[in-house]
């Protein structure tokens, strides 16, 4: 496959590849997946047209196991991205054996191993295992992990999986399976991927954790631990009553989950790639080329010595766990990512580690604090303590410590991570104190039209009165608050946790955040971050709402008239009564599409031909009829504002108002390029 295209030793390859596929039960003149660049294995084609693709465009990169042309599905490898390696995302036994059968095999290797890689041990024996006398596709391990996935994708009680079990070695005497669902799971448990319930209070003031592990009520607000069973009048039960915790936090731990990072070779040499590979050219690739991540290695430069050394960034968002959005659900993850890893890895999905499971039916808000105690607690274990670590790469056991860089989320979220109220007059977490805001009377919200401080001091738009707000901007940009600052304004403040709880408190600041308890995190440079994707959503439902006029969603409407006649800017567009009438009439803005424009805007979002995995079916979106566009996801919006707004904005509206929209989508564009340099972000 990585043979130049011209050459005849790929053309002899590409027939042995379609005598294959078309060897396991496929007719000569049956169409099947073409595996091309093109068609990514998406698109059908008989033999001619699919030889010709593959001439053309070569193979789609990564696909060395032909799954869908006959070949098993375990082991399938996925291609990493820039370095060429291939690392397996289902092969069970590889992800066990990979390392340790090698070095089991060499006399006192094994010394030098603790004891958590020592039991990793008896899993790379199990895994060796075959399912039954002569199987080659699944091991005992890899079977019942299958088992285990589809029983949690499904929802399977554990007696009907423990039925199975038992359906299956009666079925198949020879079958080498956990007997229950409790051994199955036990086995799971051994990988390091078990979780631990810690029960809350209903109200959010306080887990059942430590020294109150053995409470029965809350010591807050008097609420009982448990949900209170109905008393049905005449009903006598010879049964014991059993206690259903009202609320239960699933906590998954963090250190066992780090260590498997370097149990696999492969992983574990990538866990020093941000030191030891990365291009150190001046240019933005991954969070170690950024200020933040340099400022840290300064100040603390013997955590930075350490290459292995983990650091962490925190996600957190809200979403409902059911698929009917008629219900009104919201379960809060909290997700951590590793930065050691490649850019092309530390994002994959299989990276992300789950913490911690927020339970709903109601946003935790302030109080999510009382459930970050268990991880906040590992964060300071793995930053003060040494964990022992082995390193499958080397062969060696080393003190791993690991901290936690920042956090990512919309800006609700943010409030709630960072203590600072993002509602009301101060509600910019940059501008802080500095925040220029004002109420519209009309529009009943607050206005922020205080940016231009952010502009050099000489900028002509500094004095620019008719575009913004009617006055001239003359002050500087309000300093950002420095950890150290924040700690300071924190001191005195005490934290009130509880929804039961009336909270009297006129600053801004709700609450001293939890991860102040973290030695280092006074000291760290962005402390909290806001989720690009979630921005590029508001904007996108911003700009088609204003420019289809969308009922609810446009920023043009009566009140917004008002406003401005009551601020005094925009004369042309100040709403006017008309005598004797109860309407008004107001002028259209400069954005303002007629009918047949709207038609023609919505017409070209319908019928764009987007690339496979650019994004969803955008045409489904799209109502001709009445001219609006609803239901489309976070990466449509990404994409629309990227690369598909621009083309019917520039053929419709006037270029005083396309060209600052697709100045707007240009500058998301760059920003999420894979490399930027400084200039470009300045």
């Amino acid at each position: 496959m990585s043979l130049p295209r011209q050459s005849q030793e790929f053309r002899d390859g590409v027939n042995i590849f379609l005598d294959y596929a078309y060897s396991v039960g496929n007719p000569q003149g049956e169409e099947i997946l073409c595996p091309c660049a093109k068609c990514c294995n998406f698109l059908w084609g008989q033999r001619e047209s699919i030889y010709s693709h593959l001439i053309c465009f070569g193979f789609v990169k990564g696909y060395t196991r032909w799954v869908n042309h006959g070949e098993s599905v375990i082991g399938m490898d996925v291609d990493t991205g820039d370095t060429g390696e291939i690392y397996s995302c289902d092969d069970i036994e590889g992800l066990l054996d990979e390392r340790f059968r090698n070095v089991a095999d060499v006399e006192g290797e094994k010394e030098g191993m603790n004891e958590d890689a020592k039991k990793f041990y008896n899993l790379v024996d199990e895994a060796s295992k075959e399912l039954y006398p002569g199987c080659k596709e699944f091991s005992t391990l890899s079977f019942t992990i299958r088992l285990y996935l589809l029983k949690c994708l499904h929802g399977w009680s554990n007696a009907s999986f423990t039925s199975l079990l038992e359906l299956l070695k009666e079925a198949i005497p020879n079958l080498n399976l956990p007997s229950s669902f409790n051994k199955a799971k036990a086995m799971v448990r051994d990988l390091g991927l078990d979780y631990k319930k810690i029960d809350a209070c209903p109200n959010d003031c306080m887990l059942y954790w430590k020294e109150h592990e053995n409470e029965t009520c809350c010591h807050e607000c008097g609420t009982s631990r448990w949900i209170e069973p109905a008393v049905v009048e005449g009903d006598i039960s010879s049964k014991k009553a059993h206690n259903i915790p009202a609320k239960t936090l699933r906590h998954f731990p963090l250190i066992p989950r780090l260590q498997r990072l370097f149990m696999c070779s492969k992983t574990a040499k990538n866990m020093s790639w941000h030191q030891k590979e990365r291009k150190k050219d001046g240019k933005l690739r991954h969070p170690a080329d950024g200020q933040s991540w340099k400022d840290f290695d300064n100040r603390h430069s013997e955590f930075a010595k350490e290459p292995r050394n983990l650091r962490l960034g925190l996600a957190s968002d809200g979403f409902n766990p059911f698929r009917t959005m008629s219900i009104s659900h919201s379960t809060w993850p909290v997700i951590l990512m590793t930065y050691n890893l490649p850019p092309w890895m530390c994002m994959k999905q299989e990276y992300f580690m789950l913490s911690l499971l927020i339970p709903g039916p109601k946003s935790p808000g302030n109080d999510i604090d009382v459930y970050l105690q268990p991880l906040i607690e590992e964060l300071k274990e793995l930053w003060e303590l040494r964990v022992e670590t082995y390193n499958a790469a080397r062969n060696k056991t080393f003190q791993m410590h690991a901290a936690l860089l920042w956090t990512i989320s919309d800006f609700p979220a943010y409030a709630m991570l960072s203590g600072w109220s993002t509602k009301g007059k101060l509600a910019c977490p940059s501008c802080n104190y500095g925040t220029c805001s004002s109420y519209l009377t009309h529009s009943r919200k607050m206005c922020y039209i205080g940016h231009r401080v952010f502009l050099p001091e000489e900028h002509p738009w500094r004095t620019n009165k008719r575009s913004f707000n009617g006055k001239e901007e003359h002050r500087k940009a309000p300093p950002l608050l420095e950890g150290m600052e924040v700690l300071s304004h924190l001191d005195s403040m005490e934290n009130s946790f509880g929804k039961t709880k009336t909270k009297v408190n006129e600053s801004p600041w709700r609450k001293r955040s939890i991860f102040f308890y973290l030695p280092y995190w006074k000291y760290n440079t962005s402390r909290h971050n806001l989720d690009l994707m979630h921005i590029e959503k508001n904007i996108v439902d911003s700009i088609l709402g204003t420019l289809l006029d969308i009922s609810g969603k446009t920023k043009d409407h009566l009140n917004a008239r008002y406003d401005l006649k009551e601020i005094g800017i925009r004369k042309n567009l100040h709403p006017k009564e008309i005598r004797g009438h109860r309407k008004v009439k107001f002028a259209k803005a400069c954005f303002s599409m007629t009918k047949a424009e709207k038609s023609i805007f919505c017409d070209v979002l319908k019928k764009a031909k987007l690339p496979d995995g650019a994004a969803s079916n955008i045409s489904r979106c799209v109502n001709l009829a009445e001219r609006k566009v609803s239901g489309y996801k976070t990466h449509d919006a990404h994409f629309m504002l990227h690369y598909l707004l621009q083309i019917p904005i520039k053929s419709i509206l006037p270029d005083s108002v396309a060209i600052p929209l697709i100045r707007l989508g240009s500058f998301f564009r760059q920003l999420c390029q894979k490399v930027i340099t400084l200039e470009e972000i300045n």
